[in-house]
């Protein structure tokens, strides 16, 4: 047996019988093909160009003798009409990135309070929550932008006489001023006071996760601890930051310092958020549920209460379901950001399409926009994809 076996390993395997051979082979052939397409289609491109008499080239953005030729409301950054079309794109890349980077966080949180809401015993906030899903889901984004952009933010009084709430925001029908904090030494030691604080905070909380599990215990002096240190960020949130505070100046009939969240901007920002959360609660709903009613009843046995049990045991187990929907909700926000271009934001879309109507350069023009989304969606992937890998279990 053993000089059969022998004999059998000796002989060689055709390589037309080899799988890992026609494996390796059709990968080959299948890359050549991709490539072979991409040439015949850059090809087709460039004699099509020739034949109307235009160029393909990038050029034309980093050109200092072409300006841009066109305002842009929201600029984070300095712009003037003067400025070459690459200032002009790195605007609305920035406009872009403000809308996706505080959406995702806002329909997030926001989410997950209303999937939760889905899930209480009181009536009223489940019915509440209900409502509120089956209501935004069935609605189509682009219809529920028009209507907080004509409906309710373009409705806002006049800049001559803004709604005041709480004496520190104003709303008017030229944007939302809130407060915000001055950049200076100030601000700068009081962010720098949250973020240890939140480190003690978090250190805290997984000193108090490791008591309760091994010891069984509630932890009421971590719970104190994890007290105190909110009660000093609130502080510190409140008093150490250089608040600069919103004011209307009769003179010149504006309204000056805080932050100024322009109509376009907390249009999209609210329909945003408001449409992905609905989404995103049934994510957070299904998640939850998808976890066995003997993990509520065995934690429940073990004296937990349902604080308690909510955050060791069930929702680190619905995370391992939740994060692979979630992370399409989150590039569905990314992507959804486009239709910025129906209600005026000067967003990634909006500018290139204009730098397009003055150029003809509407090829380059779609390729960079294409390429910026592809981008941005491939960061929040593996962004996600980083944290699914940390919260599945290890088998070894």
């Amino acid at each position: 047996m053993c000089t059969l076996l022998k004999e059998m390993n000796e002989d060689k395997i055709p390589f037309w019988r080899d799988s890992r051979i026609i494996k390796i082979i059709t990968q080959i052939l299948i890359i050549s093909a991709i490539l072979l397409l991409i040439v015949i289609f850059g090809n087709n491109l460039v004699n099509n160009f020739r034949q109307l008499g235009l160029t393909f080239g990038f050029g034309f953005v980093f050109d200092p003798e072409l300006n841009s030729r066109f305002n842009i409301g929201d600029s984070p950054i300095a712009y003037k009409p003067t400025d070459p079309y690459y200032r002009a794109i790195l605007v609305g890349l920035l406009n872009s990135l403000r809308v996706m980077i505080t959406g995702i966080i806002v329909a997030f949180f926001l989410g997950v309070i209303i999937g939760l809401g889905r899930l209480s015993d009181n009536w009223l906030v489940q019915k509440l929550a209900t409502i509120y899903v089956e209501t935004i889901r069935n609605t189509p984004l682009l219809l529920q932008l028009f209507f907080w952009y004509f409906a309710v933010f373009l409705k806002f009084p006049k800049i001559d006489n803004p709604l005041i709430i709480f004496n520190s925001i104003f709303l008017s029908n030229q944007g939302v001023y809130i407060p915000f904090p001055l950049g200076n030494l100030q601000t700068f030691l009081a962010i720098l006071a949250l973020f240890f604080g939140g480190l003690i905070a978090f250190f805290i909380w997984q000193k108090q996760t490791q008591v309760i599990i091994q010891q069984g215990t509630t932890g009421q002096v971590y719970n104190l601890a994890l007290l105190m240190v909110g009660i000093i960020s609130i502080l510190i949130i409140f008093w150490g930051l250089d608040w600069q505070f919103p004011n209307y100046d009769s003179q010149i009939q504006r309204i000056q310092d805080g932050l100024n969240l322009s109509p376009e901007f907390a249009t999209l920002l609210t329909g945003l958020t408001i449409y992905t959360a609905g989404f995103i609660a049934e994510v957070v709903r299904s998640g939850i549920q998808s976890v066995s009613q003997g993990q509520w009843e065995a934690a429940k046995a073990l004296g937990l209460n349902s604080g308690l049990v909510m955050r060791l045991v069930i929702f680190p187990q619905a995370l391992r379901v939740m994060i692979p929907p979630l992370t399409s909700e989150f590039l569905n926000l990314a992507k959804n950001s486009s239709l910025a271009v129906a209600i005026g934001y000067n967003d990634i879309y909006a500018v290139s399409n204009t730098i397009s109507n003055q150029t003809g350069k509407s090829v380059e023009m779609l390729l960079i926009v294409m390429a910026t989304y592809l981008i941005f969606n491939l960061i929040i992937s593996s962004g996600m994809n980083w944290l699914n890998h940390l919260v599945q279990l290890q088998e070894k």
